[in-house]
Formats: C-alpha cells, sequence, structure tokens
C-alpha cells in the first residue's frame, strides 16, 4: 500500500503536463547535436531531489552529495539537471549548490524524449540568481575537482587521475569484478 502510494506520488511530481511548454524564447544555449535536444530558458527553484521528492530538506541541499533538481516555476515540473556545460559530462551539483533554495534563471538544453523515457533532463549551460543582471557560466566542476585534488596532477582527463576512480580500479580492475577476472579479460582480449 506505501509501495503504491509512494509511485502515485512520484508519478505526479515527475510528470509532464498534458501541455507542454516551449521554454526557448530568449534561450542562447549552444546546441550539443543531442538527440531530443531544445534550448530552454526558464526560472526554478533549486533543490535537491530528496527534499523535492520526500520533504528532508537540509540547509545546504546535501553539500554537494544529492542531485539538484530546479521546480520550474512556469508549471510544478522537476527538472534533472545532468549537465553543466563543460565537455567533460559532469553533472551540474557545482553550478547549483551555490544556488540551494533560490530561484533562479537558467539557460541550456532540454532533453524529452516520451519514447525514451526521457523526461525533462537539462543540460545546463548558464545560471543566474533572481534579479541579478550577469550570468554565471555553468563550468564550475572541473575547478571545484582540482581545488578538491590538487594531488592529481598530469597529463590525460581528470577521470583517468582521479584518487577515487584509481583506487576503485586496484581494489576491483578496470570492469570491477575482481583483479583475477579483470586479468583473465584483459589476455583474452590480447589473444
Amino acid at each position: 500500500m506505501i509501495r503504491a502510494a509512494i509511485a502515485v506520488l512520484l508519478a505526479a511530481t515527475f510528470a509532464t503536463p498534458a501541455a507542454a511548454q516551449d521554454f526557448a524564447a530568449g534561450s542562447e544555449a549552444k546546441p550539443w547535436g543531442l538527440y531530443a535536444e531544445a534550448p530552454a530558458r526558464f526560472t526554478a527553484t533549486v533543490s535537491d531531489a530528496l527534499c523535492a521528492v520526500t520533504g528532508d530538506c537540509p540547509a545546504d541541499c546535501g553539500a554537494g552529495r544529492r542531485q539538484m533538481v530546479l521546480m520550474r516555476e512556469a508549471d510544478g515540473v522537476l527538472v534533472f539537471p545532468m549537465k553543466n556545460a563543460q565537455p567533460v559530462f559532469s553533472g551540474a551539483a557545482s553550478e547549483l549548490l551555490p544556488f540551494c533554495g533560490q530561484r533562479v534563471e537558467v539557460d541550456g538544453l532540454l532533453i524529452t524524449d516520451p519514447d525514451l523515457g526521457a523526461e525533462n533532463v537539462y543540460l545546463v549551460q548558464r545560471i543566474r540568481a533572481e534579479g541579478a543582471a550577469e550570468w554565471t557560466a555553468a563550468n564550475q566542476w572541473t575547478k571545484d575537482w582540482q581545488a578538491a585534488n590538487p594531488g592529481a596532477t598530469g597529463k590525460g582527463p581528470w577521470f583517468r587521475r582521479d584518487p577515487r576512480i584509481n583506487a576503485a580500479i586496484d581494489a576491483t580492475g578496470y570492469f570491477g569484478l575482481g583483479l583475477d577476472q579483470d586479468a583473465a579479460i584483459l589476455k583474452g582480449l590480447a589473444e
């Protein structure tokens, strides 16, 4: 009974309105060439997903450990900002966390394809607090990563140097199946 009630609540919370709106007006978002992308600029309140769904709302939106969401003002739909403006396909928590609990205007790309189950997936490219004149580029993630990992120097993409990723590979191998299984797979690939 409780599971059914939660399922109904979640379906209502994440539902797309019957008359989907066009949020392209005024957007200056740069296209990525992704399937089902459309420019979208709208006003929303920044929150974290657990807060929006369950009411568990720490003042700091989980300090970057929770998935961030945008409660779109125009229709009350939860929008999931899954990426920032950087080509590294990093999340948008670094961009949105400073705006926790605030109304903001965002500009980016909205991905919607009901046939694929992609509803209200957002790639935020710029953000500004309500009433602010200047936009902030959504490119903070790698700066935050570098500040948190000052010893991870060297060439190559960040994930090749990330201590957490390297520790996981050292413990369970590249495939996450254990070092012995990893060695067998790599040997098979080399043959």
